[in-house]
């Protein structure tokens, strides 16, 4: 249990760098592993997700060297790749997950996967499905549903496959899969998701093209390993700009964010809401859009989140519920089922945190309806052991009337170890 302490009179100012995007540092793991040649990472995200991927990679042989957020990999070559002596444990990374299980179809042995408790109930069929499709051999619980799996690589045939889900994990282990598969392998979206893993394949020289929601690629090419500047995850930064958007007085720059078309959906809808944000120093690095990102206090309105921008913003949602609960107005969220299985049920947790805490808050079945403007009381609740969850409740406690108590904020050193502390770095007390 921890206290957050009500904090009184404050306001948010400053600037400061979150850490590297987590979606990226994965796949740049995956590919500098794979390819041939060294692949040096800079900015990588150490956190306990992250670090599951790169521990998978060193019990199939490949030697990763880390100093702090710096990574130099020694890629082998998928033919490098050797079987791992043991299982191969995910932990709590759904990404680490998903995509090593494509990858992992099409390597020539056999391996086990595993993971925690709450890895172990999410649904790994969305990606099991198309990778049998293709050939894989795949034996696990509830028919192959959820780990923990076996897999018998090797001999897979290229398919065209729709998306049933708004995936980017299921996309991308599809294509890793399609990197061994015999002919092309072709992946068609229902609505794009991020495409970290489309630029960096092409950085590493893969033979993979894009057409609207369509994607394809073969195993023609072998990846050459190359250098990878991870820019700071905007899904970490979307605690800090919160903040200051609903804080009076607030005025705070992220600097050096990803602010990549695919996942600032966050940004568009803080817009919509009437928040004040602007966009600097634009530059590609790695294959990545990047720039400093600035938001002062601005009173905001609700909205309504729907449809195309949900894939854009989908681990967003439960910052995007607190800063609905301070604008006038309702704001209605649909079309965000997928949250029903992410580490947990987020929109239940969500929902039962808010409302605890004093929102006017209801659950539908794909999202949220949030009735503004609420005072926030404090109360104690449940981080449900969710990172994004733990973080909101933080950033929920700057403006909470009275203490709010946490049962656990360990989860947080999944994608920002650093956040309390970068969060009273840019804390100010008016008195």
């Amino acid at each position: 249990m921890k206290t957050l302490k009500r904090r009184g009179t404050i306001y948010m100012k400053g600037e400061l760098e979150v850490p590297g995007d987590k979606s990226i540092s994965h796949r740049a793991v995956i590919l500098g592993s794979i390819a041939n040649g060294i692949t040096k990472v800079e900015n990588f995200l150490d956190s306990e997700d992250c670090m599951r991927t790169v521990e998978a990679f060193r019990s199939m042989g490949v030697s990763i060297t880390t100093k702090g957020t710096f990574l130099e990999i020694e890629g082998k070559g998928l033919s490098g790749l050797l079987e791992p002596l043991e299982p191969l444990y995910f932990g709590n990374s759904g990404t680490t997950a998903r995509l090593m299980i494509g990858l992992l179809a099409g390597l020539p042995f056999s391996t086990v996967v595993y993971g925690d408790v709450s890895l172990t109930n999410r649904p790994m069929d969305r990606v099991i499905t198309p990778i049998n499709k293709m050939g894989a051999t795949v034996l696990g619980r509830n028919e192959s549903s959820y780990l923990p799996l076996a897999l018998k690589g090797g001999n897979l045939e290229g398919i065209t496959y729709e998306l049933p889900v708004k995936s980017a994990q299921v996309k991308s282990g599809i294509l890793l899969a399609g990197l061994q598969a015999k002919g092309t392998t072709r992946v068609i979206e229902q609505q794009q998701t991020r495409d970290h893993t489309e630029r960096m394949l092409k950085a590493f020289g893969a033979n993979i093209e894009v057409s609207g929601n369509g994607i394809q690629i073969d195993a023609s090419k072998s990846l050459l390993g190359t250098d990878v500047y991870v820019p700071g995850d905007i899904s970490s930064a979307a605690f800090m700009l919160s903040a200051a958007a609903i804080i009076p007085g607030s005025n705070v720059t992220v600097k050096k964010v990803g602010i990549n078309k695919t996942r600032i959906g966050f940004l568009e809808v803080l817009q919509k809401m009437g928040a004040n944000i602007s966009i600097s120093n634009e530059r590609v690095l790695s294959g990545e859009d990047i720039g400093d990102v600035q938001i002062t206090y601005n009173q905001l309105t609700g909205v309504v989140v729907e449809g195309e921008i949900i894939p854009r913003l989908i681990d967003e949602i439960p910052i995007i519920a607190l800063l609905a609960t301070q604008a006038e107005g309702n704001t209605i969220i649909r079309n965000a089922e997928e949250l029903r299985v992410k580490e947990t049920d987020r929109i239940a947790a969500v929902v039962n945190v808010l409302r605890t805490m004093g929102a006017n808050i209801e659950a539908t079945d794909e999202g949220m309806i949030i009735k503004g403007k609420s005072s926030l009381k404090g109360g104690s609740v449940s981080a449900y052991q969710d990172h994004r969850i733990a973080m909101m409740i933080v950033i929920a406690s700057l403006i909470s009337e009275q203490d709010v108590t946490i049962d656990d904020i360990s989860s947080i050193s999944i994608s920002y170890p650093r956040f309390l502390d970068d969060l009273e770095s840019i804390l100010k007390n008016n008195s």
